[in-house]
């Protein structure tokens, strides 16, 4: 039965971290879009130019989704393993992603002037995206949600899948050192201790005139 859990626990971990992943390839996908958009409204300058351009949102936009990518291969590990020390480092992962996402969205909610706080975009293309978030916010609204709710019951299902996995190891552990000590209900024979009848280990000198004496006559 709790061989049966851990599959579950395993099937539905790699199936919400699944979420994660497809999410940073979309990111990853859009920011090499952004990079077309970019590189097509600068052919007109020059090299010069486009190398004094710091395109920190694209780099950034793009490094986010591979963020994601590579959690979720953490994920996938850590759930494919069931390992006490991969579900740990992948808890501690996405807890501490967590903390970051609720700092940065309590920032934008209660600072108005939380765009002040970055630098300036040449490129144009977080003014577009801002927009392009403006005008669908409650598509965006329910892709937040359902990342922060994948996030969160992946950390439960990590931390559940480690402790049914401690809980296995320990048992068989028990399992192994106690199997000496257990004796079969059929069959069972007490063997009784080995009692030496005989001459003693160290025999006297022959002596020809005076026989040897022995403890028991094996005549009788």
């Amino acid at each position: 039965m709790e061989r049966i859990a851990i599959i579950c626990l395993q099937s539905f971990l790699k199936a919400l971290n699944l979420i994660m992943g497809i999410v940073g390839i979309s990111m990853i996908l859009y920011g090499i879009w952004m990079i077309r958009v970019w590189q097509r409204d600068m052919e007109g300058q020059s090299f010069d130019d486009f190398c004094s351009i710091n395109p920190w949102f694209i780099c950034s936009f793009i490094g986010i989704g591979v963020t994601f990518c590579l959690i979720t291969c953490l994920g996938h590990i850590a759930a494919a393993s069931a390992n006490g020390f991969c579900l740990s480092f992948y808890m501690l992962i996405t807890c501490l992603l967590l903390l970051l996402e609720t700092a940065i969205a309590a920032d934008i909610q209660l600072n108005s002037e939380w765009e002040k706080d970055l630098p300036d975009d040449p490129t144009g293309r977080f003014h577009d995206f801002k927009k392009f978030v403006k005008s669908n916010f409650d598509i965006f609204k329910w892709i937040g949600i359902w990342i922060i709710s994948a996030q969160v019951s992946s950390a439960l299902l990590a931390m559940a899948l480690r402790a049914l996995g401690s809980n296995q190891g320990y048992s068989y552990d028990n399992d192994g050192e106690f199997l000496s000590d257990r004796l079969p209900l059929i069959n069972h024979r007490v063997q009784a201790p080995a009692y030496v009848i005989g001459d003693p280990p160290f025999a006297a000198k022959y002596d020809p005139v005076k026989p040897t004496a022995y403890a028991w006559n094996t005549n009788k």
